[in-house]
């Protein structure tokens, strides 16, 4: 896992540097503030998720993509900006949940309707969206414990992809049978990860 780690930094920094800096550079001279990338990645995902559950796949995921990318925009406008606080924190962590529950929903909406109705596909989606939030709990309980949480094979960058390539090929199903599986798979490898490292190590005390 250290492995994975490792290639999962080295491929952010590397997309930071290419890609996050000049945009975030760009957005700053238009006068977008983090918190407002935050709400404008979150309002493209909500439309995302309200087109998937039209069945507009494609569109789904372009959007879905789009929000997503300002969504990763926010902390480095943020950062140049000198804008970095708790405030913003708290609201882009809650609002990545929002944005990836709603995708979710958007597609029972559309596996519910008597002309799309795909049981399997309701019950995988409830299930990712219920492991995505475990992940994230986990991670949220372990770092109030002073450890870690980070560790998984599905974070939620890979779930985007996931979510997005298959948005956009017209196979949601195959994203919610991925996410369905491995989400839960992935909460339970942090918690085992984070249990082991309380057992075997004090946190580091907080004020």
């Amino acid at each position: 896992m250290a492995d994975l780690q490792t290639t999962r930094y080295a491929l952010r920094r590397t997309v930071s540097r290419w890609f996050e800096e000049p945009v975030s550079n760009a957005l700053i001279k238009l006068g977008v503030s983090a918190n407002g990338a935050t709400l404008i990645g979150v309002g493209l995902a909500a439309a995302g998720a309200v087109l998937a559950g039209y069945g507009e796949f494609w569109i789904a995921g372009i959007l879905v993509l789009l929000g997503a990318t300002f969504d990763m925009l926010d902390g480095g406008i943020a950062r140049r900006t000198g804008t970095v606080g708790p405030q913003g924190a708290l609201m882009d962590s809650v609002l990545d949940r929002v944005s990836e529950v709603a995708v979710l929903l958007g597609l029972v909406v559309y596996y519910s309707q008597p002309e799309n109705a795909n049981q399997t596909a309701v019950i995988l989606a409830l299930v990712a969206t219920a492991g995505s939030l475990l992940v994230s709990y986990v991670r949220a309980r372990a770092e109030g414990l002073g450890y870690k949480g980070t560790e998984g094979f599905l974070t939620r960058p890979e779930r985007v992809v996931i979510m997005v390539v298959l948005l956009l090929v017209g196979q949601p199903v195959w994203a919610l049978w991925v996410l369905g599986v491995g989400t839960p798979l992935s909460a339970a490898q942090r918690f085992i990860a984070a249990y082991r490292e309380a057992g075997r190590s004090t946190p580091e005390p907080t004020e």
